[in-house]
């Protein structure tokens, strides 16, 4: 017999674990928006509901001396039934869980910080040539609100956590975002955008992102032109660093605008609500990197042509090639000269110095 509460405690254990040892990676406004979410998943609120600012604090303090008992701990392998499994073993884990509806996620997110999830698989399809869970309530999770990811050659939809990733972008999203955010939610037969309408139309809104996020994830799995294992020996070399936020940029760009990846797959099947969303929440390096989507986009919204986008989507491609050939370039020369410092601030000058002006 298999325990579910008593592995829901231990996924969470090790999620606290890694909570505490990373918190710091954050800035005081991050790990404060991160802290907001998961205290929304704890207490089962809505992402709309906002407690009262003693409340969380209190929770925040809490959540703070717990982490302080958990800095020096280990990762616990997790016990299912008779046997013990190492954290990061998905598969086995899986292997056994998957027949009592269940899933389980590990892995390395931003600055290879840890992250685990446990959740209820709501159904199981094809995408792309994936296997796609979709995935619902999760009975246990970290500080990251990971709306999808891949894992074992699978995408793992995560509806919990995309509603709450979804409810922020919309509420935190910059002016410039504001127009195709309108647009897009004019397309999900929203026309009046005041949260009581948003809240109603919630599940139309994560219908019509889910695409771009299981699309993202195949582009990803599916293209490389930016080497994995470079990529990976990338990660590693420079964490929580600006090359890392740009290596990853730039893997992200691919994904999205590879043939097989987001913007492709929106362009195909005229998906005007999905690339409104996308433009809309486009930010941080992504959109210095492709500034063409934006003006595109304008004239798409006036001529309805999508081969404006095909057009704008092509450049975007070539874009991220361009940066990869140059990472990798100076990444090959730095590493065989045993020169890491160099390649940080290769990178950070002659490329990063373009884009952060």
């Amino acid at each position: 017999m298999i325990e579910i509460d008593r592995l829901t405690r231990q996924v969470l254990k090790n999620c606290e674990i890694s909570d505490a040892q990373h918190a710091g990676l954050y800035s005081i406004c991050g790990l404060a928006l991160r802290l907001r979410d998961l205290y929304k998943w704890e207490k089962e609120l809505s992402p709309w509901i906002e407690k009262d600012s003693s409340e969380i604090l209190d929770w925040i303090g809490e959540k703070e001396q717990l982490w302080e008992r958990l800095a020096d701990k280990k990762y616990a392998d997790l016990t299912i039934g008779d046997k013990s499994y190492d954290p990061f073993n998905t598969a086995e884990i899986n292997a056994v869980l998957e027949p009592l509806g269940l899933l389980y996620g590990a892995g390395y997110a931003y600055s290879l910080k840890p992250t685990f999830f446990l959740a209820t698989i709501k159904n199981k399809g094809q995408s792309g040539g994936y296997t796609v869970y979709t995935l619902e309530r999760e009975l246990a999770r970290d500080l990251l609100t990971l709306p999808v990811l891949s894992q074992d050659n699978l995408i793992l939809l995560r509806t919990d956590s995309a509603r709450l990733f979804i409810w922020d972008q919309i509420a935190f999203i910059k002016k410039s975002g504001r127009p195709a955010l309108r647009f897009a939610l004019q397309h999900c037969g929203l026309k009046e955008q005041h949260s009581e309408a948003l809240q109603h139309h919630l599940p139309t809104i994560l219908a019509a992102q889910k695409d771009n996020f299981i699309y993202h994830e195949i582009g990803e799995m599916k293209d490389f032109t930016f080497d994995p294992d470079i990529w990976r020996e990338l990660i590693a070399a420079f964490p929580h660093s600006p090359v890392e936020l740009l290596v990853r940029a730039v893997k992200d760009l691919l994904a999205d605008t590879t043939r097989h990846g987001t913007l492709c797959y929106l362009i195909k099947h005229r998906k005007a609500a999905a690339l409104g969303f996308y433009v809309a929440f486009q930010d941080g390096l992504i959109k210095e990197l492709f500034p063409e989507l934006r003006a595109a986009f304008r004239d798409f919204t006036n001529l309805l042509d999508w081969r404006i986008i095909e057009e704008a989507v092509s450049t975007g491609y070539r874009n991220a090639e361009n940066y990869t050939e140059k990472i990798v370039q100076i990444f090959q020369t730095g590493r065989k000269n045993q020169q890491m410092q160099w390649v940080k601030k290769e990178i950070e000058r002659r490329l990063l110095g373009k884009i952060i002006k």
